[in-house]
């Protein structure tokens, strides 16, 4: 135990609704804004800071529920926060809007802690490399395809793109498949997203016509545990889920099905569950690929030693560079090169360019 107490003095949150670049859509979802909910947390002079992507419902839980449990807690302890959190919301119900609301609040303690004894965040994990390997995500089904071409474009820095597919006809998927592998030419590995949109049969069948696919991200629901181990068992490409994992034991049930988990640390229980889904996937002899929110998972894929990539995804990583000062840079092949010298998770929210945005506070 640190000798110098320090006890959290306040937590506050703020969600925002930003608008996209233009709609977005995937196989079984469309959407014109995104909102993230950041938390901030004092305690000792210091403050940590945090974020999920979620509706406001997140922040008003955090206001209500998880507040009166973190305050006055040692800052120190954050695994006890974590798990005096998940407590209270149990009969709430700890997967959803619940558990993105316990991230939040996670990350932001662990910024908080770096932050207080002055070293960067991964630094405090224990780090196990200098860089993250990610690969660029975005691809819309709704883009026409000169706009999925300069986009492909745009992020030739990156040796890995995944588009999505799915919600249409078998024929445009493999179309926009077709193009994507053209415009990445032999050195760029493809990946495709079909968020749940095809039956097991149906994924089989159209992983057929794949040209050099090497992803394959939810096939079919990532809740269908026996549909995901059926195309796993079936195609070339490499089968992943997880993004929608909220406890340890969704991951425990989907271990066995995919070649490669993901996990989201804004929904998954924060950085404490993070690296938790890491070891469970190790011990299963899987790596684990970080979903979105590229900033805020930088420091603990630092400190991932089974860490495939990390996913950089189109509208987090516009949200994130607008909005937030100390965002890794990007560096040749893909790779985000944070500054290690930066306390904490070298991060600053940019409140008043974000002000115009806000829907609810607390």
């Amino acid at each position: 135990m640190l000798a110098v107490p320090a006890e959290v003095g306040g937590v506050r949150w703020a969600a925002y609704r930003i608008p996209t670049d233009g709609p977005e859509a995937d196989g079984t979802l469309e959407w014109d804004a995104t909102t993230i909910v950041v938390v901030h947390v004092q305690a000792g002079g210091a403050t940590g800071l945090g974020w999920t992507y979620a509706p406001a419902a997140a922040g008003h839980l955090i206001g209500e529920m998880l507040s009166p449990h973190v305050l006055g807690r040692s800052a120190w302890d954050v695994p006890a926060a974590n798990a005096v959190m998940a407590r209270a919301v149990r009969n709430a119900g700890r997967p959803g809007v619940a558990a993105t609301a316990i991230s939040a609040v996670d990350t932001a303690l662990w910024d908080l802690k770096a932050r207080l004894l002055g070293v960067r965040l991964a630094t405090l994990l224990g780090p196990v490399r200098d860089e993250v390997p990610a690969y660029a995500s975005g691809g819309f089904v709704n883009w026409p395809d000169n706009v999925l071409e300069s986009w492909l474009e745009a992020h030739a820095g990156f040796g890995r793109a995944k588009i999505k597919i799915g919600g249409g006809p078998e024929e445009a998927d493999h179309r926009r498949i077709d193009l994507a592998r053209r415009v990445l030419g032999p050195d760029r590995e493809l990946y495709v997203d079909a968020n749940g949109a095809y039956t097991a049969k149906q994924a089989i069948r159209m992983a057929t016509g794949f040209p050099d696919v090497r992803w394959f991200e939810e096939p079919v629901s990532s809740d269908d545990v026996h549909g995901l181990r059926r195309v796993r068992e079936s195609v070339a490409a490499d089968v992943a889920a997880g993004e929608y994992g909220y406890d340890l034991r969704y991951f425990a049930r989907l271990a066995g099905s995919v070649d490669c988990l993901q996990a989201d640390v804004t929904r998954c229980g924060g950085i404490t569950d993070f690296m938790r889904v890491a070891a469970l996937a190790a011990a299963e002899g899987l790596e684990l690929s970080g979903h979105c929110a590229p900033a805020l998972h930088v420091d603990v894929s630092l400190a991932t030693p089974n860490l495939r990539h990390l996913e950089y995804f189109h509208d987090h990583a516009r949200i994130e560079s607008r909005f937030f000062d100390g965002v890794a840079t990007v560096v040749a092949g893909g790779l985000l090169h944070p500054d290690l010298t930066a306390p904490g998770n070298g991060l600053t929210f940019k409140t008043g360019d974000a002000e115009p945005h806000l829907v609810a506070a607390g």
